[in-house]
Order: C-alpha cells, then sequence, then structure tokens
C-alpha cells in the first residue's frame, strides 16, 4: 500500500493506494477504527508517485472537492477495500444508497440477511461492519442513521456526519439536551 495525507474542506485524511491504483482507504484524520499503520507503510507525495496513482490521487481530490460543494452525486473511482467477506458484502449496499437519502441500520441488516439467505441478521454485527468501513465517504455510511431518524455513531464524528448529510441535502433535527431548572 501506498499512503498519503490528502486536506480537503472537511478534514485532512489518509488515502491509501494498492499498486494497481485503485483506493483502498480514505480515513479522517483520528477518526475511530483508525488503522494501524504497517511498519513498512510507504508514504509518498504525489509528486514522487508513479503515474497510474498521481492519477487516481487527482480523480479522488477532484471527486471529493465537487462533492463537497455538493455538485458530485456519484464517485467514479476504483475502489478495493481490504475487510472480511462480511464487511465486504455489508460496504457493497451501503454503496447502493442512492445520493440524499438515509437508510437505517435494520434496512442493512434485512438487505445483508436476504442476500445471505437467512431470516435475520444481527444489527450489532452489521453496526460494527458499518463502523469499520475504510473509505469513508465515497463509501456512504453517513448515510446510515437510527431508525427513529437520529444521528448514530459515525466514525469521523457526528459533526462530521451532519455535514456530509447537509451537503446531500439531508437535514437530520438536532438532538439537544436541555437543562431544565429544578424549581419549575
Amino acid at each position: 500500500m501506498i499512503y498519503t495525507i490528502l486536506d480537503i474542506q472537511l478534514g485532512k485524511m489518509t488515502v491509501a493506494l494498492n499498486k494497481n491504483g485503485s483506493v483502498a482507504g480514505l480515513w479522517f484524520e483520528n477518526q475511530k477504527h483508525f488503522p494501524k499503520m504497517p511498519s513498512d507503510a510507504i508514504w509518498l507525495e504525489r509528486s514522487l508517485m508513479k503515474e497510474k496513482l498521481k492519477t487516481t490521487m487527482e480523480k479522488l481530490e477532484e471527486q471529493l472537492r465537487a462533492y463537497e460543494k455538493g455538485v458530485l452525486k456519484v464517485f467514479d473511482l476504483k475502489l478495493e477495500p481490504v475487510g472480511t467477506e462480511f464487511q465486504k458484502l455489508v460496504w457493497l449496499c451501503l454503496n447502493e444508497i442512492p445520493y440524499g437519502e438515509t437508510v437505517t441500520y435494520g434496512d442493512i441488516g434485512k438487505k445483508v440477511a436476504k442476500i445471505m439467505k437467512r431470516k435475520s441478521m444481527s444489527a450489532q454485527a452489521v453496526g460494527n461492519a458499518v463502523g469499520r468501513n475504510p473509505i469513508s465517504i465515497i463509501i456512504p455510511c453517513h448515510r446510515v442513521i437510527g431508525r427513529d431518524g437520529s444521528l448514530t455513531g459515525y466514525a469521523g464524528g457526528l459533526e462530521r456526519k451532519r455535514s456530509l448529510l447537509n451537503i446531500e441535502g439531508i437535514y437530520v433535527e438536532e438532538q439537544l439536551e436541555m437543562d431544565l431548572p429544578l424549581n419549575l
């Protein structure tokens, strides 16, 4: 894997590219489930990359910036996320969530159960796979919300999840905790 840093409006991101030029990882700086970097990881500035990797990086940055502006709705990048077969199945289901729409963890669980020819799927297993999505933004795990319509965990942080949804025209109600006076 070749690693580099990309700085976009939403924050600094670590990018992992395979030698064939596919995106294998895209993580926000300090996000939950940030992978442990292998001791032999190769970190390169874009200027030092071979042409295929440089082209992928240019396309990735161009598409992420267009997405942030609300112009790009569908990414056109070769992705090769690394994970278990179950995780890859969940991530495949995430890729089917249309821009500007949300689904619940239960929706994803039902779809995965149907594909696996099971009656049901553990919500915890689905949630864990969603949370370990290695390609933030592009594999749209931010489009998964709680069954009551609330924002739920996002490895990049709930404020970032809210920002991603807002870019897509989805506005989730604030869940504010109010300190009420004891003497009503």
